[in-house]
C-alpha cells in the first residue's frame, strides 16, 4: 500500500564541469553527499546536467549546417548510455548514502551511434529505476535532441514516494501531465531550464492540478564555467546563461516551501509530508472525482476529417430508455 511519509527533498542547482561526463558526475556524487548529510532522501539535479544544456543563450546559431560538428562530437562523447557506467557509478552512490536521485543527462546509444535524448533518469539504491525521454525538445532543441516515444510516462513507487515527472517545458503540455498524473504521483519531478516567472507560476499550478509536491530544479551556468576550448564562441558581454530559481512547492495552495534561489549554486530543500497530498485531492482530483473522462476524451480527439466527432467509445455507459 502507499505510504504517507514525510520525506526531505531536496533541489540540486549546480553547474555542471561543461563538455566533461566523468567529471560532471563525480560532482553530482559530491552534491548527493552533501544532501545525505543534511538527511535528504530525494535529491534532483537539472535538465540535461551531464554535460550541458544546449541553450538558446549561445546555441541557437546550430541552425547552419557548417561549423558545429566539433562540439556535436564532444556532446556526444561525453553523453550517458542507459544504463552504463556513469549510470552504475551513481546508483553505487545512491545505495552508500541510501538516497534516491533525479538527474538530467544528454542520453546516447552507443550500439547506434547518432541521434541524443534529454532524459531525465530515477536512481535509487537499487540501481536506476526510471528513464522519460522528452516527448517535443523546445525550439532550438530540436537541433540536437530526438523526440521521445511517450511509453515512459509513468509513476514509480519508492520508499521516499510516488515520483514521476516531465522535463521543462513538457510540463505545459496538458495532456502529458494528465497521463503521469493517472498513475498518481506524490512528489513531482521538475528539471528545467527555465529560470523566468512564468516557470514558477507553471509549477505552482501544476503542485495544485496534480495533489503533489514539485521539485523545480533549474540550471545556473556562469559564463566563468564554460572551457577556454568551448568549441564555438558565446555571445559578448553575457555573464550568465542560467540564473537558476530552484524551489519546491507544496500541493495544497501552491506555495513555495524552498527558494527560488536565483544567481549561484546551491542547494533548497524542505521536509514533505506526504499527507498533504492525500488532503489536497480531497476537493480537487484531476484523474478521480474532477475528472470526466467519459466527456472530456472525445472533446480531445477532436472532429476527423469529415468534421464529425469521433464515435463513443464501446464501452462508455448509454443512457437508459427515457433519460437525458
Amino acid at each position: 500500500m502507499t505510504g504517507f511519509p514525510t520525506v526531505r527533498v531536496a533541489a540540486i542547482q549546480a553547474t555542471p564541469v561543461i563538455l566533461d561526463a566523468e567529471a560532471t558526475v563525480e560532482k553530482a556524487c559530491r552534491l548527493l553527499a552533501e544532501a545525505a548529510d543534511q538527511g535528504v532522501g530525494l535529491a534532483v539535479f537539472p535538465e540535461t546536467f551531464v554535460p550541458l544544456y544546449p541553450s538558446n543563450s549561445w546555441a541557437k546559431e546550430a541552425t547552419s549546417f557548417e561549423g558545429w560538428d566539433e562540439l556535436w562530437e564532444r556532446l556526444w562523447a561525453n553523453s550517458v548510455d542507459v544504463p552504463g557506467p556513469l549510470t552504475d557509478t551513481l546508483a553505487g552512490v545512491c545505495a552508500e548514502l541510501d538516497i534516491h536521485c533525479a538527474i538530467g543527462v544528454n542520453e546516447r546509444e552507443s550500439q547506434r551511434p547518432g541521434s541524443l535524448y534529454n532524459a531525465l533518469l530515477l536512481i535509487g539504491p537499487e540501481g536506476l529505476l526510471a528513464k522519460h525521454r522528452k516527448l517535443m525538445p523546445t525550439m532550438h532543441e530540436r537541433l540536437f535532441h530526438g523526440i521521445g516515444g511517450g511509453e515512459d510516462l509513468t509513476v514509480t513507487e519508492t520508499p521516499v514516494g510516488r515520483l514521476g515527472g516531465l522535463i521543462c517545458w513538457e510540463n505545459m503540455m496538458p495532456l502529458a501531465r494528465y497521463a503521469v498524473y493517472r498513475g498518481g504521483p506524490q512528489i513531482w519531478l521538475a528539471p528545467t531550464a527555465d529560470d523566468s516567472d512564468g516557470w514558477l507560476a507553471s509549477v505552482r499550478h501544476i503542485a495544485i492540478e496534480s495533489g503533489a509536491f514539485v521539485v523545480s530544479a533549474p540550471q545556473f551556468i556562469p559564463a566563468s564555467a564554460f572551457p577556454a576550448d568551448f568549441p564555438v564562441p558565446l555571445p559578448e558581454g553575457r555573464e550568465v546563461f542560467g540564473n537558476g530559481g530552484a524551489a519546491i512547492v507544496e500541493p495544497d495552495d501552491g506555495e513555495l516551501v524552498a527558494g527560488p534561489l536565483y544567481g549561484e549554486e546551491g542547494m533548497v530543500i524542505a521536509d514533505c509530508d506526504l499527507r498533504i497530498s492525500l488532503h489536497a485531492k480531497r476537493w480537487f482530483d484531476a484523474v478521480g472525482h474532477y475528472s470526466r473522462e467519459d466527456v472530456l476524451t472525445r472533446l480531445v480527439a477532436g472532429p476527423g476529417v469529415d468534421g464529425a466527432l469521433p464515435a463513443p467509445r464501446a464501452d462508455a455507459a448509454e443512457p437508459a430508455r427515457g433519460e437525458p
